[in-house]
């Protein structure tokens, strides 16, 4: 399964991937995932916002299990983040079927579309409109830097954006979620753990900062008479390192817009994209307020006009705290009675957005470098397998009892 996914949306220049939501190298994912459903037989299905599901046993029945992550990427995103937890999915089925389970509760494997929202600005746009987190109308103004709409870049690519919205039905069926994640970070390289369950999902949002002033030639203009947006841009990056690190959270400027974007010409607008992550919500308000704070000091002294808008978030989320020591008893047990760490994370998912409507869990699988979104992102064959066993072992105990 690995060796026929991994060539798909794969960059030749930067190793990296582009699985883009709505795109032909997304859609070459979904065909591989409706390929693994049909090749064990189950009931395939696309809902009415673009996820896939496969099915073993009748959704209808209610209760079921489900697992699964996401096929598409950030640009030139790692091979893992996503992929590796409906890869392991599908695996851990299969492993289910060769201990012979017999299976008490349905069970599903999903793929959620657009987790990343590399296209549109926005993440976990499948599940956000399942949950009924995102609106039509939201979704339906929702457009790429090309100016195409999400509308459009659904109907072209089959499917018809006029069905979607909430799906309270779909999830009444659910009983559980869990997801399987390769880690984002070094907690469990740390502890020398292979595999660890997600404790919640720290506050985390998106916030647009336009900086305005005054586009002129680059050659002709004395420095006292610009009014460059850059200089506001480039201060206020360094405030947001330095928020950041105060508080012990994180910030990032890590998307740019300029223009007119000349070499030879000084800005008229530069439009910057914050992502700040914080383990609760009153630090992440410091540092967010302290950044912007610090934006609007720079804008005044250079004659910079300034909006800030924010384009997401999400608060908090703390995962089912009895599904949460569920899985904790069954991997104990399964392991030997060796101890599964539990973690928190700053990187939001699927099971974030589901957790407010369905019970929902995590595992994480280790990173040892802790990189991710990025072609170096990496976990070893033999920590990943263990990450199959140890989800087969939660499966097992949540839908064979």
């Amino acid at each position: 399964m690995w060796r026929e996914l991994l060539p798909i949306g794969r960059h030749s220049d930067s190793g990296g991937y582009r699985r883009h939501a709505w795109t032909g190298a997304d859609a070459d994912c979904r065909a591989w995932f409706r390929q693994q459903a049909e090749d064990r037989g189950l009931a395939y299905e696309v809902d009415r916002n673009g996820n896939q599901w496969a099915w073993l046993g009748d959704p209808a029945a209610g209760d079921a299990v489900v697992t699964g992550s996401h096929l598409d990427s950030v640009p030139d995103g790692g091979a893992f983040d996503g992929p590796l937890g409906v890869v392991s999915s599908f695996a851990a089925l299969d492993e289910l079927r060769a201990r012979g389970a017999r299976f008490s509760r349905p069970l599903a494997v999903v793929n959620f579309g657009d987790e990343e929202g590399a296209r549109f600005g926005l993440a976990c746009v499948g599940s956000r409109l399942t949950a009924g987190l995102l609106t039509v109308e939201e979704a339906h103004r929702l457009t790429d830097g090309d100016g195409t709409t999400l509308a459009q870049a659904m109907e072209a690519a089959g499917y018809d954006p006029e069905g979607i919205g909430a799906d309270p039905g779909r999830l009444a069926r659910i009983g559980a979620f869990v997801e399987l994640h390769v880690e984002q970070g070094r907690a469990l390289d740390l502890s020398g753990d292979r595999v660890g369950i997600a404790s919640a999902i720290w506050p985390h949002g998106r916030w647009r900062f336009d900086f305005r002033g005054e586009a002129n030639h680059a050659g002709t203009t004395r420095l006292v008479d610009r009014r460059d947006p850059m200089l506001s841009y480039a201060e206020t990056v360094l405030a947001a390192r330095r928020e950041a690190e105060l508080a012990g959270a994180v910030a990032t400027f890590g998307k740019i817009a300029v223009e007119p974007n000349g070499v030879n010409a000084i800005p008229s607008l530069v439009r910057g994209w914050l992502d700040s992550r914080a383990a609760d919500q009153q630090t992440l308000d410091t540092v967010v307020g302290g950044i912007e704070k610090a934006a609007r000091e720079y804008a005044d002294a250079h004659g910079i006009d300034l909006d800030v808008v924010r384009e997401s978030f999400t608060p908090v989320v703390e995962f089912d705290h009895a599904l949460r020591d569920e899985l904790g008893r069954i991997l104990t047990t399964a392991s030997d009675h060796l101890k599964v760490p539990v973690l928190g994370t700053g990187a939001g998912h699927d099971a974030g957005i589901l957790a407010g409507r369905v019970p929902t869990a995590m595992l994480f699988v280790r990173n040892p470098t802790g990189v991710s979104h990025s072609p170096a992102e990496f976990a070893a064959e033999d920590d990943c397998v263990a990450g199959v066993h140890a989800l087969a072992d939660v499966l097992e105990g949540l839908a064979c009892r």
